[in-house]
């Protein structure tokens, strides 16, 4: 085939031109700040070789390129876009960046999302003052007061979360994005506000988030709308203060009690969820019913005990012992101890059941009558002297009393008790128990026979006798010459006063001595004279006539209605 050689210049003048467009379309497209796509061909080190094309090449820092969970960050082979930003003065490689790359498609991307009001994903990098740094392929700002629809009491506990937001201001120029969260909370929570009151039904049983807590009650997120929990209907059980069930960020099951449509208010209970146990508690556990329960509660009255969720009694301190000086329920059940009790008392109307701890074990008083009855000896510990007597501790909570009048046969209270003293361990004669008023009577001078017997075989007329000053009156002295047996030195008997008053002369408990004048056992009477020891002679002391019937009175016939009068009273 024959070519013109017309032709053939024409065509190395297209060809020259064609060079030349392609040159020039070279040159432009290798110009500063131009986006190409390239391969990877290479990477040495920290950095990326990766071909644009044009027979062109140019580098990339490796640290530009995003990690990836599997590995390296980037492999030979991929396909990259690219900037370039200059070239190297040595090799005259171009300089490239994919994060120039990258910002420019986050910019148009923040663009959109600001216009159009589409969220866009970031990755809260770290805490800083006043809020987050995000990163959302540049970094952003996320204000504190922009993470979420409630207060952030845990700041830190966000870094490292991946999340949604919505921007709300950009300056491209300024590079300064702003973030927001919240905008998002408030939008989807308006969404199942509204699909909440489509749906909502009184009765209804739901789950929500306690949100918050108060003294009277706590607010649960049911899902865009707040429903209130009043402290009551919490639980049927005895409850004090919200946070002994509920704590914020519970999920808790509640049943709708109250709709107010037109207030946007509803009522919510916990405890509706449960039948109230009170319903048929009178069948369920009747009066001496056995039961087991949880002390719950402690009080200076007693203590509270749980039968069962929401059904509490009251065990009395009362109730919990025989023992009627037992005052303090802490010393003897502590909170958490598991008892087991008897039903004593249920009060529909008011709620309440009385519970008692000391119906399991035997009364002491019917033991104690069975025991000791009256006439028996009963060994105590003397625990304490009162004015009108002693008080001498059997056990099990019980205190016998012996009256001062039953002590000792003699009048003596110096010498009928100075070898009773407390802690002392004792017998006791048992006189009376009366198990309703819980008295014990007792009696330790009836263990020994009455000193007036056979005190004529003893004692004659004119024996002289020493003994100790019981009581001092105007008309004499009474002298006690052993346990229980008294005489009386009368005034016309003594030549120590001398026109003093007995008072004046004698002290109680002082030692004297005396003859006898005339002994009356029935009478249970002695006429003692000092006097008469006063003379010289050792002629024998005759019986003496007493004209002065007061002479042979005794501190027994002055005392006596006294003493009756203090037993009629019960002392």
């Amino acid at each position: 085939m024959m070519v013109d050689s017309s032709d053939t210049g024409t065509m190395k003048e297209n060809s020259q031109e064609d060079m030349q467009t392609l040159y020039e379309t070279s040159m432009k497209s290798l110009q500063e700040g131009n986006v190409l796509k390239g391969k990877v061909i290479n990477i040495n080190g920290d950095s990326v070789i990766v071909d644009v094309g044009l027979k062109s090449e140019g580098i990339v820092p490796l640290h530009e390129f995003t990690p990836r969970a599997e590995g390296q960050p980037v492999s030979v082979d991929d396909e990259v876009e690219v900037m370039i930003v200059g070239r190297e003065k040595e090799s005259g490689l171009l300089r490239l960046s994919k994060k120039r790359v990258d910002e420019v498609k986050t910019w148009e991307k923040i663009d959109k999302s600001l216009d159009e009001s589409i969220s866009i994903d970031g990755h809260i990098a770290s805490e800083v003052k006043g809020g987050f740094i995000v990163d959302i392929g540049i970094n952003a700002f996320l204000p504190l007061s922009q993470v979420d629809i409630k207060p952030v009491k845990n700041p830190s506990s966000f870094v490292g979360r991946n999340l949604k937001f919505r921007i709300i201001k950009s300056n491209r120029r300024k590079g300064s994005i702003i973030l927001s969260r919240r905008v998002l909370l408030e939008e989807e929570r308006e969404k199942k506000k509204q699909e909440f009151w489509k749906n909502v039904k009184d009765g209804q049983v739901i789950y929500g988030f306690v949100r918050n807590i108060t003294d009277y009650g706590a607010f649960v997120d049911l899902g865009g709308v707040d429903g209130f929990l009043h402290i009551n209907d919490i639980t049927w059980g005895k409850i004090t203060h919200p946070k002994e069930y509920l704590r914020i960020g519970d999920e808790v099951k509640v049943k709708i009690i109250a709709i107010d449509m037109e207030k946007g208010r509803v009522s919510i209970g916990m405890k509706h969820l449960k039948t109230d146990p009170w319903l048929k508690i009178d069948e369920k556990y009747p009066v001496g019913t056995r039961v087991k329960g949880k002390v719950v509660g402690l009080v200076e009255y007693g203590a509270f005990v749980e039968l069962e969720q929401g059904l509490e009694g009251l065990l009395h301190v009362s109730e919990m012992s025989w023992d009627k000086k037992f005052k303090n329920p802490a010393k003897l059940v502590n909170k958490g101890d598991w008892l087991e009790l008897v039903v004593l008392k249920i009060d529909l109307d008011k709620k309440r059941i009385s519970l008692g701890l000391k119906q399991l074990a035997p009364d002491p008083w019917d033991e104690l009558e069975a025991n000791y009855p009256p006439g028996s000896t009963v060994k105590g510990k003397v625990k304490n002297f009162t004015e009108f007597g002693m008080f001498v501790g059997i056990g099990n909570g019980i205190d016998g009393l012996v009256h001062m009048s039953e002590l000792s046969w003699s009048r003596r209270k110096k010498a009928s008790q100075e070898h009773l003293k407390k802690g002392t361990m004792i017998d006791a004669l048992v006189l009376n128990i009366d198990k309703v008023q819980k008295k014990f009577s007792l009696s330790i001078k009836r263990l020994k026979e009455d000193p007036w017997k056979g005190l004529s075989s003893r004692y004659s007329t004119g024996d002289v006798v020493d003994g100790y000053i019981t009581s001092i009156t105007d008309f004499g002295v009474f002298v006690e010459i052993e346990e229980g047996i008294e005489g009386l030195v009368h005034v016309s008997e003594m030549d120590e006063l001398q026109g003093k008053p007995p008072a004046e002369v004698f002290v109680l408990d002082d030692k004297i001595q005396a003859a006898i004048l005339h002994i009356d056992e029935k009478e249970k009477r002695i006429a003692l004279s000092t006097k008469i020891l006063r003379k010289r002679d050792d002629q024998p002391v005759p019986e003496a006539r007493v004209e002065n019937e007061s002479a042979f009175s005794t501190l027994g016939d002055i005392l006596e209605p006294a003493m009756k009068k203090n037993d009629e009273n019960g002392e």
